[in-house]
């Protein structure tokens, strides 16, 4: 079963989100990262970028294929983590630490509630895994 923090916060994208302060950690799911496979490319939005909750905010690549990395919450980007771009594998490593993809600021504390608790996420993998996804 793949690894669901329970501080966090989900969306049914796989995507995380996690707040440290006023700013809020983005990365993708131990689910995500185990269905891409080997991640190869990381395609990041740049600092300063305004994120849209739900919008596409980039792409990642895997030996698999391209997916679009969708906004957790909204709000700005304040950094990217050029150490995962560098070497995307640390997003297979370590997708809650290490492998984080982006830092943003400004952001909607009322969005967290259209987000999954880690126990909703956890129920909504369970009914991926029983209809075959």
């Amino acid at each position: 079963m793949a690894k669901v923090p329970s501080e966090l916060r989900y969306s049914k994208e796989h995507e995380w989100v996690k707040l440290e302060g006023a700013t809020a950690v983005m990365g993708i799911t131990d689910y995500a990262q185990a269905e891409l496979g080997d991640v190869v490319y990381l395609n990041l939005p740049p600092k300063g970028t305004a994120l849209v909750q739900s919008h596409k905010m980039g792409e990642i690549e895997s030996v698999k294929a391209v997916s679009d990395l969708f906004a957790p919450v909204s709000g700005v980007v304040a950094e990217v983590n050029q150490a995962a771009i560098d070497s995307p594998e640390l997003v297979n490593k370590d997708p809650f630490g290490g492998g984080w993809l982006v830092k943003a600021t400004g952001i909607e504390p009322g969005e967290l509630a259209n987000l999954l608790t880690a126990a909703a996420y956890e129920s909504f993998l369970e009914g991926l895994a029983t209809s075959g996804h």
